[in-house]
């Protein structure tokens, strides 16, 4: 996993990207090698980001090749355990089972980027609904996400290409 320049290389709470450092904000429990539901870490590894959503009634749409979508009320992520889609975008804001809500009061969600974090097989347990999204502030921890200031995310964005990855360093 030896990052190149089309990498999001994210150490402590700096990342690098195309040249520039960014301050970022990571779990609040730091980072750690084997991710756990619920541990508000973020997990370290190589992952790709596979698309998104925004807040069209509070944003532009990112200038992104990344596949975007519109943020809509029943938009959910699943990170109930039982849940047997868990790990994975619905549309069913009604569910029985635990999720995380996609179109949010706060900005974070604003813009919204899906990894590929326990995706390929999804392991229940291993870590859930891991974000690229708008911070609350610089380092001001997450529940595991990687988040930026949207000038900045919106910056990356507009750069990220088919051969970016996100890396997390331990």
């Amino acid at each position: 996993m030896t990052p190149t320049r089309h990498d999001l290389v994210v150490r402590g709470q700096f990342a690098w990207f195309a040249g520039r450092r960014f301050v970022c904000a990571i779990g609040r429990s730091g980072r750690v090698l084997d991710k756990v539901e619920g541990d508000g870490a973020t997990p370290t590894g190589c992952f790709h980001l596979t698309g998104g959503l925004w807040r069209a009634d509070r944003v532009a749409r990112p200038d992104t090749m990344l596949p975007m979508a519109r943020a809509a009320y029943p938009d959910i992520w699943s990170d109930d355990v039982r849940d047997p889609a868990y790990n994975s975008f619905r549309k069913d804001a009604e569910t029985e089972f635990g999720h995380e809500r996609l179109r949010r009061r706060d900005r974070l969600y604003d813009i919204v980027l899906f990894t590929d974090q326990n995706t390929d097989p999804v392991v229940p347990g291993e870590g859930s609904a891991i974000f690229v999204h708008i911070w609350r502030g610089p380092r001001r921890g997450t529940e595991g996400c990687v988040a930026f200031a949207e000038a900045d995310l919106r910056w990356i964005l507009q750069r990220w290409t088919v051969r970016s990855r996100l890396i997390v360093q331990p």
